[in-house]
């Protein structure tokens, strides 16, 4: 059962809370309600969701060390995050090569533009790779670091960038392992025609979402991502109105970044994006995050219809929704 039903339907004026009359009076619930049966999904959704979950643990803990690694990287040699992309597959080589300006300057350009082009896995240009070169000796020259190139964090950094190296390429794995269970899946398809969602996304949604069978219409599917509505009025007091964040937190955090994901991509037109400017440019403006968790509901009430229906997105069909 859903714990908060569950909550709700043994409520009463005196409450004894142990696991002991917690039992009991859920058993006695059974008694008095008709409660219908459990909607059971498809192993695919199950084994769809856990590969989502195994995706953002896998991202935390990149977050996390990529946190460690900057403040390391702030002592031994700083100025390596303003020289390339801290996200970038060239910047983890060249921090497990060069993670003190001691071990750039103990070498030649010739040396260090070979190293580079050796390591890096992705295709590295020689002409990029001496250029590279030339901007690393030429910061370690004017670099001052905190610490010395023999101390032990120099180790650990080295430690820190082949372990994000790793990670980076565990979560395309389980991206492309999402897309292989997902490819011939009518969800995946409906997603993927949206501008703005790719494979990560679609497959993330569906891990998230599951079988969107099992909601009766868009305000249960919007319930469940925890972006309806809480209004409270008592007597004089009436509180602002917000959402009500009691449902899936992983699936609000998708969508989230998702409309974010589709702001900054202006060359792809969908009318999520207009609707966030329609909002950002009437009489009484939304503030940023406002406007952002309307776009969400708005998804959450076309991709309902879409999926539901197996429909793929279509922006010219979608303009006169819009407009009404």
């Amino acid at each position: 059962m859903n714990p908060l039903e569950a909550n709700l339907q043994m409520a009463k004026m005196r409450r004894h809370k142990t696991d002991c009359s917690d039992a009991h009076e859920l058993a006695k619930t059974h008694f008095k309600l008709e409660r219908e049966a459990t909607y059971v999904q498809n192993d695919y959704y199950e084994q769809m969701r856990a590969l989502t979950r195994y995706y953002d643990e896998v991202d935390e803990e990149m977050i996390l060390l990529k946190s460690r690694m900057h403040a390391i990287l702030h002592m031994s040699f700083p100025e390596l995050e303003k020289l390339i992309t801290p996200s970038s597959a060239l910047f983890l080589t060249i921090v497990q090569l060069y993670p003190h300006p001691t071990f750039v300057l103990a070498h030649s350009k010739t040396v260090i533009k070979n190293r580079l082009k050796e390591n890096t896995k992705k295709n590295l240009s020689l002409t990029r790779a001496e250029k590279k070169a030339m901007e690393l000796m030429e910061a370690a020259q004017n670099s001052y670091p905190a610490i010395k190139s023999t101390d032990v964090r120099c180790d650990q950094v080295r430690d820190y960038a082949t372990r994000i190296g790793e990670l980076k390429e565990k979560k395309e794995a389980l991206v492309q392992q999402m897309v292989v269970l997902s490819k011939e899946c009518q969800e995946y398809v409906v997603l993927r025609s949206i501008p703005g969602v790719g494979d990560s996304t679609a497959c993330r949604l569906i891990g998230e979402i599951g079988d969107i069978r099992r909601f009766q219409n868009a305000k249960q599917l919007n319930a469940y991502a925890g972006i309806d509505i809480m209004r409270y009025q008592s007597g004089n007091t009436h509180y602002r109105d917000r959402i009500n964040k009691r449902g899936n937190k992983h699936l609000r955090k998708i969508l989230y970044f998702m409309i974010q994901g589709m702001l900054m991509l202006k060359e792809k037109a969908n009318h999520f994006v207009d609707y966030y400017y329609k909002l950002k440019t009437q009489p009484q403006r939304k503030p940023h995050k406002v406007a952002i968790i309307a776009c969400v509901n708005k998804f959450l009430k076309v991709t309902f219809q879409l999926l539901t229906r197996g429909i793929l997105y279509d922006y010219e069909s979608a303009l006169p929704a819009q407009n009404s």
